[in-house]
């Protein structure tokens, strides 16, 4: 029973190894600005993944200070679709939008 065992480990272990690897993304673009009342930020990888971000400090030196932000992700699916992510995120919480996610029936 412990060969069986043992020699399955090692069937699924030479399986894993022998898998192709991912091929790796090569950064295309990266641009970014940090100030003390907001940033911004883009990346654009060779896998067609792409990221952008704002983010502005809102009511500084209150106690209703926080950062509103503004941004978008996308990536290239296996399918070969590109899906693209648009979001807020601010004192009403994490917001996205995109045409593949789910929407809420209306009440």
């Amino acid at each position: 029973m412990k060969f069986a065992v043992v020699l399955a480990f090692a069937a699924l272990f030479a399986v894993a190894v022998a898998a192709p690897a991912a091929p790796e993304a090569t950064v295309l673009r990266s641009d970014s600005d940090v100030r003390p009342d907001g940033f911004s930020y883009a990346l654009e990888t060779s896998d067609g993944t792409s990221k952008q971000e704002q983010g502005e400090l809102k009511n500084a030196g209150t106690e209703n200070e926080a950062i509103a932000v503004k941004g978008s992700f996308s990536w290239v699916a296996p399918d070969g679709q590109t899906y693209t992510v648009n979001y807020i995120a601010d004192e009403n919480g994490f917001q996205p939008s995109a045409a593949h996610l789910p929407v809420a029936p209306e009440a």
